[in-house]
């Protein structure tokens, strides 16, 4: 079992971050506060459902002009060193879909991911490699061809079991819907690995996805 994460100790006060100042109660801290981070998308300021205006044709026209097929590998990598993530589907990249997000999470060999949870359900498809997930405590094995499902709240965080072989998940979310309903808790537990993968320190994600 991996150690308590430091900025998980006990509040003062209930619903209160023991690593935030007594005072500091605004909305909005959470885990975007000011912290070293290894994924900007963490802290930089992004569109989670975007507005409707207009009217009806409007909308209706500017929806069946958008395009249908999406080039993912025009768009970057982001995170590191030993996981990686790039948007597909979002309310604020992508007009055409507003209540999904998707992303696709590319692990190195032996790697794994933060540590967290939200209140929206996801859903993976594995698409290379093998590994496991811990949900709530419990540990649930995953290999390429599986569809695993993420309960809505659970605390979760995926992990790489193959020492030689990436692992590439893509990654779907009703999670536009959620927030929409103000359903907005999220937690950080533990961030990412921040050091290279040992004996795989030149690994990069593919470059064909």
């Amino acid at each position: 079992m991996r150690a308590k994460d430091p900025r998980m100790s006990s509040p003062e006060k209930p619903g209160q971050d023991a690593s935030l100042p007594e005072a500091d109660d605004r909305a909005g801290v959470g885990h975007n506060r000011e912290q070293p981070v290894v994924w900007e998308r963490w802290q930089k300021k992004r569109t989670f459902v975007r507005a409707l205006e207009g009217t009806y044709s409007h909308l209706t026209k500017e929806l069946l002009n958008q395009p249908r097929v999406l080039s993912m590998t025009s768009k970057p990598w982001k995170g590191g060193p030993q996981h990686f993530s790039k948007t597909g589907i979002t309310p604020g990249t992508t007009a055409v879909a507003q209540s999904i997000e998707t992303h696709i999470e590319a692990y190195g060999p032996g790697a794994y991911g933060q540590k967290h949870g939200h209140l929206n359900s996801a859903v993976f498809y594995v698409i290379k490699g093998r590994g496991h997930d811990i949900h709530d405590g419990r540990l649930i094995p995953w290999k390429a061809g599986d569809i695993m499902i993420v309960e809505c709240g659970c605390v979760h965080q995926h992990f790489n079991d193959d020492p030689d072989e990436e692992a590439i998940l893509l990654v779907f979310k009703a999670k536009p819907l959620f927030l929409f309903m103000h359903l907005l808790f999220q937690k950080m537990v533990a961030y990412p690995p921040t050091t290279l993968l040992e004996g795989h320190e030149d690994w990069k994600p593919p470059t064909d996805l």
